[in-house]
């Protein structure tokens, strides 16, 4: 009879939580680790063309990505590579940019794992004024593999939306 008693217990114990776990998944990332090329055929950059980075780096690890940014030179200058490291939580990272001026970037994942949302503030100063230009650049890779940069940006001039697609 103790056995049989000691069996019901168990299986109290254990239904309940099989059932809990049955209910609970773990989101599968998009992996965008790699070297992406710029696809100009298949971007939408608009205006913009001449300052969309040609190639992406990316090296996604548990808790972070790296990623590194070459874009032209200016007349015809040399590229120039970027590099930002985000962590995934939203903490807000600090960098400087080009002439000089403060990025502040942040990351986070979507809900479902499929796309990543970075957000970022740019502030040039330049000849005593301030001009601060709000990104939100959304990561998500297309069916075919391919990685769509999605931009939104946002600055004195107005607002405009860029899609850069890049491939392996």
């Amino acid at each position: 009879m103790k056995q049989i008693f000691s069996r019901r217990k168990l299986f109290a114990i254990l239904i309940p939580a099989a059932l809990l776990f049955s209910f609970t998944t773990v989101v599968d990332k998009v992996n965008f680790s790699g070297t992406w090329k710029l696809d100009e055929g298949k971007s939408e950059l608009g205006n913009f063309t001449a300052f969309a980075a040609r190639t992406i780096k990316a090296e996604q690890k548990d808790s972070a990505i790296t990623i590194s940014k070459t874009i032209p030179g200016f007349n015809g200058g040399e590229p120039r590579t970027t590099t930002t490291t985000l962590s995934y939580d939203g903490k807000v990272t600090e960098s400087t940019g080009f002439g000089g001026s403060k990025i502040k970037a942040a990351g986070k994942w979507s809900d479902d794992g499929q796309s990543f949302v970075i957000n970022s503030t740019i502030t040039f100063d330049r000849n005593g004024q301030s001009n601060e230009f709000k990104l939100t650049e959304t990561w998500t890779l297309t069916k075919d593999g391919m990685l769509s940069l999605v931009t939104n940006s946002s600055s004195p001039n107005g607002d405009v939306t860029t899609t850069a697609i890049y491939s392996k």
